[in-house]
């Protein structure tokens, strides 16, 4: 039977947060292109950049400890903190942008002003953070930066954390007011809102099922329309795949070279929600702690004020869980069915480097809500078990890959992109800091994959995201007007009396 084809100059896998922003930069930069979106979900922002699905910290670099790393000598290597901290300033710009130009509406629905905070206890974990301090503030993307370890200053930042705390070791924070909580969700469908309203072709209840080459180099992808239960062909010359945990298997279809060779783990996230009211009120900051030696990054303890639907909510966590699912609504075939005959000795060889992290896993799945409760106990002393419940968050797949400073089976804690030599297909696989990367993530998929048009957009792209091509730390100035825009624009100018309130 012969196959119906529908042309389209660019198909889009996924309607979260990567996809929305790629799709919004293609719109704005080349307006006359047909492209497609494919979701299996029934809308968009469902599955990793749903609000309780890990996405929506905010994640500027401020706060979180695992990116600074002392060296041995005793100096503080802040260069992914600076990296991840530039990034996200260039993903408010092109969010100003949007609000700027009224392609996104009421910004207070998705972003958030909040204090941003580390919290540490004993000695050297004390002189630790002050040296990391030292070196930061010294930085113009962290000069707002304080730093106490006067318990009557920390009771004045944190006192729900500080309420009945025996204070028989040094403690000290940081504390950053330009911090932010973002709803990636609420984002991500406010512009597919604007795109499907521009004439972008958002299909939801679709799963992309394949993606060949053809004979004329171009791609084939084979969607199932779940809804009337038929299979459609469509051909493009470019394919993002943006399905979060599920990326890495329609990666595998493709057939490129450098597709080989990649694995992922899946690790569920899970977290303790506070449900007493009065509790939350107490508590208005992202406080980010120090992982447990042997700990992996990702269980960096943090007690975090969210804006949920508009409500304010308190979260504590993250618990690892564990599960051979890739999407949260994926199938527990998909660990297996990803091990292929070239990957397979790189996932072999992080089975047997990864022992501690299998250990560590282990002994959170079978943690009893008591033992949750101790730790968040080393956060609010006085926690009470009856105000928490737990909720299962989102699937991270994290990168497995052969490097050369990690060897063969490297587990990789961050976001990667995968791209065909011919700029044809790109992937987004890994995790955190993700979301909060996007633009700067996307812009990156532009430049490798439409290398002869980023001439004729840079005048553009700049119009969007003034930063563009500089670095924003070097530029003292520009970070000025950059943070004075994004304030005013984003609405996340906070008064004196609102910050008294924060506590009420």
């Amino acid at each position: 039977m012969s196959k119906n084809y529908t042309k389209t100059d660019a198909i889009l896998i996924g309607a979260g947060i990567m996809s929305a922003t790629l799709g919004s930069l293609m719109k704005e930069l080349a307006p006359d292109w047909n492209i497609r979106v494919f979701e299996r979900l029934d809308r968009a922002g469902e599955e990793s950049s749903n609000v309780w699905n890990n996405a929506g910290t905010g994640h500027a670099a401020l706060c979180e400890l695992n990116y600074t790393k002392e060296q041995p000598d005793g100096s503080i290597d802040i260069e992914k903190a600076a990296k991840v901290n530039e990034q996200f300033n260039v993903s408010k710009q092109f969010w100003s942008y949007l609000v700027n130009t009224q392609k996104v509406r009421n910004p207070h629905e998705f972003i958030r002003p909040l204090p941003h905070m580390s919290l540490v206890h004993g000695a050297s974990n004390v002189e630790f953070l002050r040296k990391r301090y030292q070196t930061m503030s010294a930085n113009p993307l962290f000069k707002a930066m304080e730093f106490s370890e006067d318990p009557e200053q920390l009771k004045d930042w944190i006192p729900l954390i500080m309420k009945d705390r025996n204070l028989n070791e040094p403690i000290a924070a940081t504390k950053i007011d330009q911090g932010t909580d973002v709803n990636f969700g609420d984002l991500t469908r406010k512009m597919f809102n604007h795109l499907e309203s521009g004439g972008l072709e958002v299909n939801y209840k679709h799963s992309v099922e394949d993606i060949k080459r053809t004979s004329d180099g171009s791609w084939e992808v084979k969607v199932h329309d779940l809804e009337s239960d038929r299979i459609e062909y469509h051909t493009t010359d470019f394919v993002f795949i943006g399905g979060g945990g599920g990326s890495l298997h329609l990666l595998q279809k493709t057939g490129i070279p450098e597709s080989k060779q990649i694995g992922g783990f899946p690790v569920s996230g899970l977290f303790m929600v506070c449900k007493n009211q009065e509790i939350i009120e107490q508590h208005h900051a992202k406080v980010y702690g120090k992982a447990k030696v042997g700990a992996p990054p990702m269980s960096v303890p943090h007690l975090d004020t969210r804006f949920i639907d508009g409500k304010k909510s308190l979260l504590f966590g993250p618990f690892a869980g564990f599960s051979p699912r890739f999407l949260k609504t994926g199938s527990l075939m998909d660990l297996i069915t990803s091990v292929k005959s070239d990957n397979l000795m790189t996932m072999s060889a992080a089975g047997v480097k990864n022992a501690s992290l299998t250990k560590y896993l282990i002994e959170q799945v079978i943690a009893s809500k008591d033992k949750r409760m101790e730790d968040l106990r080393e956060f609010i002393p006085d926690a009470k078990s009856e105000d928490w419940d737990l909720v299962t968050a989102g699937q991270r797949v994290q990168v497995i890959k052969d490097t050369e400073d990690g060897g063969k089976g490297t587990l990789q804690f961050g976001t990667e992109v995968v791209s065909s030599s011919d700029g044809s297909v790109a992937a987004l696989l890994g995790a955190s800091p993700g979301a909060s990367t996007a633009v700067s993530v996307m812009l990156e998929v532009l430049e490798n994959c439409f290398p002869d048009h980023i001439g004729q957009w840079e005048a553009k792209i700049k119009e969007m995201i003034p930063s563009y091509g500089k670095q924003l730390a070097e530029n003292p100035e520009l970070l000025e007007e950059v943070h004075e825009t994004a304030d005013r624009v984003l609405e996340l100018e906070t008064s004196t009396d609102e910050k008294k309130q924060a506590y009420s």
